[in-house]
């Protein structure tokens, strides 16, 4: 038995589907443990492309169990949208396993999120306007609403009906819209019944009986450390914990179960959204690794920010999470660049800041410190085995090891699943 956690070590859009299908070969079952359909995970197979957005990446494999934990924020009309392109596409999903506890994306909670972002002006978030953090929010105030309410009509109309009570009055008196019809919902929701009800249950002991019969289960993160409630660049951040922490809580399972970490690094570093981004690059090599890259969010579309790889941020990861290895992805991206670039640091007023800060306004005045190595000009997307990576490339990636104190497991080379080299089985 092994229970793997797979986390985002940057700002998210690491690649962690590309890791998660890698590793399902040989997982039982894959989890998702946090967040909602703000997050995105996309994953080539062949010449297909497919787009996840809260059904685990381990739908692709067949036989595999794929769970949507309790932790999960879930948009049931999304989740259905979901499921039958899924089936139209000719994947099996009659695995997929709903907890029945997760809490559900109401209507109100998509328009407030829509219309605090625009009150909020040019000092809105940047959020993708799809309810997380107020279905996150009333979750926390114990208002909330979740799978196994839905599950029977008159416990769901009678909850619905108390919070449009209050949403309304907040959606008349404070932003001047027009409430909710309860009608409409109600029809549009329990809609879904029918094509979820089979895949709900109690996630937990699903889990938890993989685990004691001696399966391998593979824990798949959402978003990345730095978009963390509590860790995260505050408040430019997401409603869960995507740090492996959040795991145990989401899924329904004790620390004890867990055997890895793996923490998905980048081999440059991207955002999407404000907040400060030290090694952010405004120039011609900023829009190479964008373009080359092709950094542009699954969700959302939008252009992600690019700048050099930051250790300072791979390091904060490996000690909030307890990070037993690192996957490198899209090293293929920086192919062609005269020079790469490290930051081993941060200079502060004068002095150096090794750790991440957590005031933004700091973390806004910090300079990068760079280490400046050769880059390599061969094409690597064809590459299999790590000894045949140009000298170059090896030498950046000794670096990383060298500067994290910590082992590398995968490199990722290209989008699709041939395209990796595995330097530890993991599973």
């Amino acid at each position: 038995m092994s229970a793997i956690v797979i986390v985002g070590t940057q700002w998210g859009d690491e690649g962690k589907g590309r890791i998660t299908d890698y590793l399902a070969q040989k997982a039982h079952m894959v989890v998702r443990y946090q967040g909602g359909n703000n997050a995105g995970h996309t994953v080539k197979v062949d010449d297909q492309e497919y787009r996840l957005h809260l059904i685990p990446s381990g739908i692709l494999h067949q036989n595999k169990i794929c769970v949507i934990g309790n932790g999960v924020v879930i948009d049931p009309i999304s989740l259905v949208e979901e499921i039958n392109d899924l089936k139209n596409r000719g994947i099996n999903v009659d695995n997929l396993k709903i907890s029945d506890r997760a809490h559900l994306i109401m209507p109100y909670h998509k328009l407030l999120d829509s219309l605090s972002e625009d009150r909020r002006g040019e000092d809105d978030i940047g959020t993708t306007r799809r309810g997380i953090g107020p279905a996150y929010m009333d979750k926390a105030e114990r208002t909330g609403i979740r799978v196994i309410d839905l599950m029977d009509r008159d416990i769901f109309e009678a909850k619905l009906e108390a919070n449009l009570k209050a949403k309304n009055y907040l959606l008349e008196r404070v932003y001047g819209r027009d409430g909710l019809n309860k009608e409409e919902i109600l029809d549009k929701y329990l809609s879904s019944i029918e094509a979820l009800k089979d895949y709900v249950t109690d996630t937990s002991v699903v889990i938890y009986n993989a685990l004691k019969e001696g399966k391998n289960v593979l824990f798949e993160g959402a978003q990345g450390t730095l978009l963390d409630i509590d860790h995260g660049t505050y408040p430019y951040v997401t409603s869960s914990h995507p740090i492996s922490g959040g795991v145990c809580i989401g899924a329904g399972i004790g620390p004890t179960f867990i055997d890895k970490v793996i923490g998905v690094v980048k081999a440059y570093t991207t955002r999407v959204g404000k907040g400060p981004f030290p090694t952010e690059l405004h120039d011609d090599t900023g829009n190479y690794i964008r373009e080359r890259g092709y950094e542009y969010g699954t969700t959302t579309g939008r252009p992600r920010r690019c700048g050099w790889l930051d250790v300072v941020i791979i390091r904060y990861a490996i000690r909030l999470s307890g990070l037993t290895s690192i996957a490198i992805t899209k090293l293929d991206t920086l192919s062609g660049l005269d020079v790469v670039k490290i930051c081993t640091g941060y200079k502060y007023k004068g002095r150096i800041i090794n750790d991440f800060p957590a005031s933004l306004k700091v973390l806004g005045e910090c300079e990068p410190v760079y280490e400046e190595m050769e880059g390599w000009k061969e094409d690597i997307t064809g590459i299999r085995c790590y000894d045949d990576l140009p000298p170059n490339a090896k030498n950046y990636l000794n670096r990383i090891t060298e500067l994290c104190d910590i082992d590398i497991s995968f490199i990722s080379i290209g989008p699709k699943r041939s395209q990796g080299i595995a330097l530890d089985p993991l599973f």
